[in-house]
C-alpha cells in the first residue's frame, strides 16, 4: 500500500511540464456529478485556453445512443487538492455538437441573466449555506446512528463538540481545507441540528461564480466521502419524523441593498419574491415539500412569509440589516439538492429584472 500511496502522491512537476485536468460536469439527474481527466502540455489558468472535450451522453441520461456525443465547454478553473502541483479541476457545462445547451445545462441560462447589464451593474452577491448528511455506506442511514435505531433527541448536536455529538468532523475539516486550497470562497462550516448533518458556507461570491463554486465544493465533498468510505446525501429530509431537514439557504444582496437606504430596496425585493413564490418553490429542489412543513425552522411550503431574525419564515432579514438600514436577506426556502445556477439566477431575475 505504501508504493500505491507514493505513486498517487507523485509530484509531476519534478519530471514533466505536463499537467492533469479533471473536467467536471453535471449528469442527467441534475444532481449526479461526473468527471474525467486528461493530460495537457502545461499549466493553464484561463478556461478559454482549455480545449473542449466530449463524453458519452447516452451513459449519463443526456443523449440517445445513436447520437450520444455531448460537448464539454470549460468555464472555471480551480486548483486540484488531490493531485496538487499545477494540476487543475475544470467546471464545465454541456452542449450539443451544434453548440446548443443540452436541457440539463442550467448554467447557460444563468450566465445570460448575470450578463444582463441591469443585473451585472447591481453586482449581486450570494452566500449559500449548503447542508448535507453523511450516510453509512450500503445503508441509507446517517453515520453514528445505530442501524434501524435512533440517537438521542436533537439539542446537543448543533455546533456540538465530542465523539457523540460531532460525528464526521474529520471529513468536514478535510473538505474545508480542500475548498480553501482549490480557491473556493468557503467562509465557514458547522455541525447541524441533526446528528451526522453538517453545513458549509460559500460566499460572498458574485454572480455566476457562486454556482460554479458550490458545484465544485460538492464535487470535493463527494470525492472526500468516497475516500472515507461513507456517502453524502443532499436529500432535503433524509430521516422522516422529528428531525431537521437539510436546506441550502441563499443569502443575497445587491449594490443598492448594501448602500444607504438599502433596507427599502430589500423590502421591495421581498415583495417581488412573494408574488412569484410558487415559481420559486417549483425550482428550489425536489422533495422540498417533505422539509418545508412549518416545523424544524422552516416555513410552510404553501405560504410565503418574511420577518426579522425569524428562522420560521420563508425569508429572514437579519437584526444587523434592520439596525443599519442596509445589507442583505436570506431566502430560506431552497432545499439542499437545489441547483445553485437556477436559484441564484432566479433570485436576481425576480428582484432586479422582475
Amino acid at each position: 500500500m505504501s508504493l500505491l500511496s507514493d505513486l498517487v502522491n507523485l509530484n509531476l512537476s519534478d519530471s514533466t511540464e505536463k499537467i492533469i485536468a479533471e473536467y467536471i460536469w453535471i449528469g442527467g439527474s441534475g444532481m449526479d456529478i461526473r468527471s474525467k481527466a486528461r493530460t495537457l502540455p502545461g499549466p493553464v489558468s484561463d478556461p478559454s485556453k482549455l480545449p473542449k472535450w466530449n463524453y458519452d451522453g447516452s451513459s449519463t441520461g443526456q443523449a440517445a445512443g445513436d447520437d450520444s456525443e455531448v460537448i464539454l465547454y470549460p468555464q472555471a478553473i480551480f486548483r486540484d487538492p488531490f493531485r496538487k502541483g499545477n494540476n487543475i479541476l475544470v467546471m464545465c457545462d454541456a452542449y450539443t455538437p451544434a453548440g446548443n445547451p443540452i436541457p440539463t445545462n442550467k448554467r447557460h441560462n444563468a450566465a445570460k441573466i448575470f450578463s444582463n447589464s441591469k443585473v451585472s451593474s447591481e453586482e449581486p452577491w450570494y452566500g449559500i449555506e449548503q447542508e448535507y448528511t453523511l450516510m453509512q455506506k450500503g445503508v441509507n442511514w446517517p453515520i453514528g446512528w445505530p442501524v434501524g435505531g435512533f440517537p438521542g433527541p436533537q439539542g446537543p448536536y448543533y455546533c456540538g463538540v465530542g465523539a457523540e455529538k460531532a460525528i464526521g468532523r474529520d471529513i468536514v475539516d478535510a473538505h474545508y481545507k480542500a475548498c480553501l486550497y482549490a480557491g473556493i470562497g468557503i467562509s465557514g462550516v458547522n455541525g447541524e441540528v441533526m446528528p451526522g448533518q453538517w453545513e458549509f458556507q460559500v460566499g460572498p461570491v458574485e454572480g455566476i461564480s457562486a454556482g460554479d463554486q458550490v458545484w465544485v465544493a460538492r464535487y470535493l465533498l463527494e470525492r472526500i466521502t468516497e475516500i472515507s468510505g461513507v456517502n453524502v446525501s443532499f436529500d432535503p429530509k433524509p430521516v422522516p419524523g422529528d428531525w431537521n431537514g437539510a436546506g441550502a439557504h441563499c443569502n443575497y444582496s445587491t449594490k443598492s441593498m448594501r448602500n444607504d437606504g438599502g433596507l427599502a430596496v430589500i423590502k421591495k425585493a421581498i415583495e417581488k419574491l412573494q408574488v412569484k413564490h410558487k415559481e420559486h418553490i417549483a425550482a428550489y429542489g425536489e422533495g422540498n415539500e417533505r422539509r418545508l412543513t412549518g416545523k424544524h425552522e422552516t416555513a410552510d411550503i404553501n405560504t410565503f412569509s418574511w420577518g426579522v431574525a425569524n428562522r420560521g419564515a420563508s425569508v429572514r432579514v437579519g437584526r444587523d440589516t434592520e439596525k443599519e438600514g442596509k445589507g442583505y436577506f436570506e431566502d430560506r426556502r431552497p432545499a439542499s439538492n437545489m441547483d445553485p445556477y437556477v436559484v441564484t439566477s432566479m433570485i436576481a431575475e425576480t428582484t432586479i429584472l422582475g
